[in-house]
C-alpha cells in the first residue's frame, strides 16, 4: 500500500515539474488570447496513470503562478486542467482522438472568460473561444496524440501502476 502510494506522488509530482517547466520555456505561446500551451499535450497522461489528474493541475497551477498570471487565470485556468484531466481519466478506454476531447473543451469554454473579465480583452468571447479553441487542438490534440503514440510504445513499463 505505501509504495503504490509513493509511486502515485512521485508520478504526479514529475508530471507537475514538466508540465511548470514546458510552460515557462514557451512562456511566449503558453499565454494570452492566441496561446499553444505547449504543456497541454501532457493533457494525454491520465490514459496511462490517474497520477496526472493532480500532476496537471498542481503544474498548470505553479505554471500559471510562476508565468505572472493574475488570480482569477491561476483558480479558473488551473480548473480547466483538472476538469480536462479528469475527463481524460474518464475516456481512457475510448480512442485516444475521443480522450483528448475534455481538456479542449473546457480551455475553450472557460479561458476565453478569463481573458474576458480577468485581463480585460475586448475581442469577442466566440473569436477568443476560436483562437483558445486551435491552440488546444494543436497543443492536445495534435502533439497529445504524438505524445500517445510514442508512450503507448512503453505501455507498461514506464508508468507503473499507482493505484490498485
Amino acid at each position: 500500500m505505501k509504495n503504490k502510494s509513493v509511486t502515485f506522488l512521485t508520478q504526479a509530482a514529475m508530471i507537475a515539474a514538466i508540465y511548470v517547466v514546458l510552460t515557462m520555456i514557451f512562456a511566449p505561446f503558453s499565454f494570452g488570447e492566441v496561446q499553444v500551451r505547449v504543456a497541454e499535450a501532457l493533457t494525454i497522461l491520465p490514459i496511462f496513470t490517474p497520477a496526472a489528474i493532480p500532476g496537471l493541475f498542481v503544474g498548470c497551477l505553479i505554471g500559471n503562478i510562476t508565468g505572472g498570471a493574475v488570480l482569477p487565470d491561476i483558480i479558473f485556468g488551473s480548473i480547466a486542467t483538472l476538469i480536462g484531466a479528469v475527463g481524460t481519466y474518464q475516456l481512457r478506454k475510448c480512442h485516444r482522438i475521443i480522450a483528448v476531447l475534455p481538456p479542449i473543451l473546457a480551455n475553450i469554454v472557460i479561458v476565453p472568460f478569463v481573458l474576458r473579465y480577468a485581463y480585460g480583452v475586448v475581442l469577442p468571447i466566440p473569436f477568443m473561444m476560436l483562437t483558445v479553441g486551435i491552440g488546444e487542438v494543436i497543443s492536445c490534440g495534435i502533439m497529445g496524440n504524438i505524445l500517445a503514440v510514442v508512450l503507448g510504445k512503453y505501455k507498461g513499463r514506464l508508468f507503473v501502476s499507482a493505484r490498485g
